[in-house]
C-alpha cells in the first residue's frame, strides 16, 4: 500500500549515518543520494520494493518531528526487533515506551521496540509471527 516515507533532516550527514547503521540491521544498503536543483540533499534508502527517504527540509524552515507520528520498519523475527532498537540507540537514537519485547494487542502477540532518531522522529521496529 505505501510507496514512500520520506522524512527531514537537519543534519543530513548525521541521519545518513545513523540510517545506515539502523537500516543496516534490515538489509538496506547505502542509499541513493540526490542534491536537487535549490541545493538540499536527499537520501533514498530502496529495499525489497519500499523506499525510505531522508532530506533536508525544501522550504527552508527546520526541521520537527511530527508529533503522533510513528515510522515502522517490519522485522523478520523478535531478535531482529531487539537488534534494530539497540543499533539504533547506540548510533544517537533514543530509547523510548518500553524495552524491546512481546506486546499483547488485538492481533495477538507482536514483538516491539520504540526509539527516536537524532531528529526526534518517533521509530518502531516490529515482528509478527506469521
Amino acid at each position: 500500500m505505501l510507496n514512500h516515507i520520506m522524512i527531514g533532516s537537519g543534519d543530513i550527514e548525521k541521519s545518513k549515518s545513523f540510517y545506515n547503521a539502523v537500516l543496516g540491521v534490515l538489509g538496506a544498503g547505502e542509499p541513493m543520494a540526490h542534491v536537487n536543483d535549490t541545493g538540499q540533499t536527499r537520501l533514498f534508502y530502496i529495499h525489497d520494493g519500499s523506499t525510505f527517504s531522508v532530506s533536508e527540509p525544501i522550504n527552508g524552515e527546520p526541521v520537527n518531528a511530527s508529533n503522533g507520528s510513528t515510522i515502522g520498519f517490519l522485522c523478520n523475527s523478535p531478535e531482529q526487533v531487539v537488534e534494530l532498537h539497540d543499533v539504533a540507540v547506540a548510533n544517537g537514537g533514543t530509547s523510548i515506551e518500553d524495552p524491546p519485547g512481546p506486546r499483547d494487542g488485538t492481533m495477538g502477540v507482536m514483538h516491539l521496540c520504540y526509539f527516536t532518531d537524532p531528529d526526534g522522529h518517533k521509530v518502531c521496529g516490529i515482528h509478527r509471527p506469521a
